[in-house]
């Protein structure tokens, strides 16, 4: 994966998804699970994409793409503490990771926006 801060950020967040979504499956969360799991390994997915876009559109459309995945996944996440189907210190965590992601990738689609602006 290329060696950028929101890459690895968003690599190693979608391992913690995927643990989570193991843990979530094995005790018989079927649909919540799944859900997380598309949205939270989707957002590295669409940086990897990003990062070899074809133009600076294509880059800004793959970042925000990303940046509207870490929203739902930000969601899923609240879902699953509310209901406690995890618990609030290892979601916390989670939130707090997916929101350093939302941040940066907020950023990005800025000043990429702003770069093609001008």
């Amino acid at each position: 994966m290329t060696n950028s801060i929101i890459s690895t950020k968003s690599f190693n967040f979608a391992i913690d998804i995927i643990n989570l979504y193991k843990y979530l499956y094995s005790n018989k969360e079927y649909v919540l699970s799944k859900q997380i799991l598309k949205s939270g390994t989707s957002i590295g997915a669409n940086v990897k994409e990003a990062l070899r876009g074809q133009s600076k559109r294509d880059f800004l459309s793959k970042m925000y793409i990303s940046l509207k995945e870490t929203d739902e996944t930000e969601y899923w996440l609240l879902l699953l503490i509310e209901c406690n189907y995890i618990d609030k210190d290892y979601g916390d965590i989670l939130l707090i990771k997916c929101r350093e992601i939302s941040k940066i990738l907020n950023s990005i689609v800025k000043t990429t926006k702003q770069n093609l602006a001008n």
